[in-house]
C-alpha cells in the first residue's frame, strides 16, 4: 500500500498544529504532519507522474502561453501523489495554489511533505479531526494580502466554508470548478435558490469523468478496498448495492465477475431497468436485509442505512460506503451505549449488539476506496486533465460568457482530455474527409456529438425541470 509504511507507524503524536515546520527554503506557511518525508513523498509523485500522461502534455503544450497566469487557486481536494501531480500542473501553468484536504484520511503525509518542501502552502494531515479540518480550509482562504479568485472543490466543503464566513470574497472569485456528485448538488441547490454569485463547472458529470472515475475506477477499486479491509472471499457472497448510477454500475459489473450473487436498490426507474437489464435483482432494502452478507451504498443521498435496518443484519454483515458523503450510512445512530465499538484495524470496527452478533464497518461510512485502498492513477489522470481545463476554461472566459449557474466543461474540452490520453493505448484515431464532414454537418476538428449525446450512460439531474409531470 503506497502510503502505509510512512503514515501509520507515526510514533508522533504532537498534532501538527502544534509544531512549527519549515521547508529547507526557510518557508513555513503550511501544516502538514512531517516535513522530512518530502524525499519519499516526491519519489511517489513522480511515480504518478508516469501514469498521468495527460496531465504532462498540457504541462508541456502549455507551459509557453501560461494560461493561469495570475489565477490564485484555493483547493480542497484529496491530497494524494496524484493531485499533487494536478497541483504542480496548475503551478506550471502560472497559478498560484493553497490546498486543503477534502477527508480526514485520505491525505498521504509523504506527499503533503513533497508539495510544503516545494513551496506549496498545503494544510493537510492524514486522521484529522472534525475541528482540524475546518481548521486547515480557513488557512487556505483567510490570509494576510492573498485572496482567492479561483476555487478548486471536490465534495462543496471549501465553497460552503466561503459563503459561511467570508461571503465578500466572491467578488474577486472568477468561478467554482466542482467535481463530486455531492458538491455539484450543493451547487445546483444555491443556483436554485438564486445564491450563486459566481459561474460554477460540474466536471463531475463530464462524459469522461463520468465514466472514468465513477464506473471504471469503482470497478476497479471496490474489491481491493474490501479485500484489504476483510480478506472477504466474494464467490457466492449476497451483496446488495445501494443505487444503481455509475459507481453502482462498476460496484456491481465487479461484484458479478467475482461470482456474487448482487441484488441492488434504486429510486430512479430509468436506472433500475438498466439494472434488470445487466441481470441484477431489483429489490426494495427491507426485502434482502435479513440474507446479504455485505451492503455497500452508492447512492450520494443521506440515512440510506438507518438504524432499523443495520439491527435486523446478520451476524458478520459487512458494512461500507462508495459514495463521496458520509450520510449514506447513519453511523451517528449506532453510537449508542448498549452496542460496543471494537477497532479490528485501521479502518475497520466491529459494532457489537448485546446478543452478541456483529456487523463489520468500514471507514466509519466513509468513502471506501480511498481510506481503504488506492485509486488507479490512470483514471485519476482523467479527472485531474478535465478539472485543470475546466479551470482554464472559466479562468479566461470572457466577460459575460458565464453567468451566476452551474456549466458543464463545454463538448470540445472533454474531447480534448480524452484524445489527450489515447497516446498511451497507441490508439490510432480516424479522421474524417471533408465530405464527410460535410455529410454529417459537423467541423472536421470537433465536437463530434451534439450535448444531449449520453455515451451509453444515464445522467439524471442534467435536464432541468419538464413542463408536463405525470401524476
Amino acid at each position: 500500500e503506497t502510503s502505509a509504511s510512512y503514515t501509520d507507524s507515526s510514533d508522533d503524536e504532537t498534532s501538527p498544529r502544534d509544531k512549527q515546520q519549515k521547508n529547507s527554503k526557510g518557508n513555513g506557511d503550511f501544516c502538514i504532519k512531517n516535513i522530512k518525508q518530502a524525499d519519499f513523498g516526491r519519489r511517489e509523485i513522480e511515480i504518478a507522474e508516469q501514469e498521468m500522461p495527460a496531465l504532462m502534455a498540457l504541462r508541456k503544450r502549455a507551459q509557453g502561453e501560461k494560461p493561469l497566469a495570475g489565477a490564485k487557486v484555493v483547493g480542497c481536494t484529496h491530497i494524494t501523489a496524484q493531485t499533487a501531480v494536478l497541483m504542480e500542473t496548475l503551478s506550471a501553468l502560472g497559478a498560484q495554489c493553497r490546498w486543503a484536504a477534502c477527508n480526514i484520511y485520505s491525505t498521504q503525509n509523504e506527499v503533503a511533505a513533497a508539495l510544503a518542501e516545494g513551496g506549496f502552502s498545503v494544510f493537510a494531515w492524514k486522521g484529522e479531526s472534525e475541528d482540524d479540518f475546518w481548521w486547515c480550509i480557513d488557512r487556505c482562504v483567510n490570509v494576510e494580502g492573498w485572496q482567492p479568485n479561483m476555487i478548486l472543490d471536490d465534495g462543496g466543503d471549501l465553497t460552503h466554508w466561503i459563503y459561511k464566513k467570508y461571503p465578500n470574497m466572491f467578488k474577486k472569485i472568477k468561478g467554482i470548478v466542482e467535481e463530486s456528485v455531492t458538491g455539484v448538488h450543493r451547487l445546483y441547490q444555491l443556483s436554485k435558490a438564486g445564491k450563486l454569485c459566481v459561474p460554477a463547472m460540474n466536471v463531475n458529470d463530464s462524459v469522461t469523468k463520468q465514466k472514468f472515475d465513477n464506473l471504471y475506477c469503482c470497478r476497479e477499486s471496490i474489491l481491493d478496498g474490501l479485500k484489504r479491509t476483510t480478506d472477504v472471499m466474494f464467490g457466492g457472497k449476497q451483496v446488495v448495492v445501494c443505487g444503481y448510477g455509475e459507481v453502482g454500475k462498476g460496484c456491481c459489473a465487479a461484484l458479478k465477475a467475482m461470482g456474487s450473487i448482487v441484488y441492488v436498490t434504486e429510486i430512479d426507474p430509468i436506472c433500475a431497468l438498466q439494472a434488470c437489464m445487466d441481470g441484477f435483482r431489483l429489490v426494495k432494502l427491507n426485502e434482502v436485509i435479513r440474507q446479504v452478507d455485505i451492503v455497500i451504498t452508492c447512492t450520494g443521498n443521506k440515512n440510506v442505512v438507518v438504524r432499523e435496518y443495520l439491527d435486523r443484519m446478520k451476524n458478520g454483515c459487512i458494512v461500507c460506503n462508495m459514495g463521496h458523503s458520509n450520510t449514506e450510512i447513519d453511523v451517528a445512530s449506532l453510537r449508542t451505549p448498549e452496542l460496543t465499538w471494537e477497532r479490528v484495524r485501521s479502518q475497520v470496527d466491529h459494532v457489537i449488539w448485546p446478543d452478541g452478533k456483529r456487523i463489520v464497518l468500514l471507514a466509519e461510512g466513509r468513502l471506501l476506496n480511498l481510506s481503504c485502498s488506492t485509486v488507479p492513477t490512470f483514471v485519476l489522470s482523467i479527472t485531474a486533465t478535465t478539472q485543470a481545463l475546466a479551470l482554464i476554461e472559466l479562468y479566461n472566459a470572457p466577460e459575460g460568457r458565464y453567468k451566476q449557474d452551474v456549466y458543464l466543461l463545454p463538448k470540445k474540452m472533454d474531447e480534448y482530455v480524452a484524445s489527450l490520453h489515447l497516446p498511451t493505448f497507441d490508439a490510432h484515431l480516424t479522421e474524417l474527409s471533408d465530405e464527410q464532414a460535410k455529410y454529417l454537418g459537423l467541423n472536421k476538428n470537433g465536437p463530434f456529438k451534439p450535448n444531449y449525446y449520453r455515451y451509453g450512460s444515464t445522467s439524471t439531474h442534467l435536464s432541468g425541470d419538464t413542463l408536463w409531470h405525470p401524476a
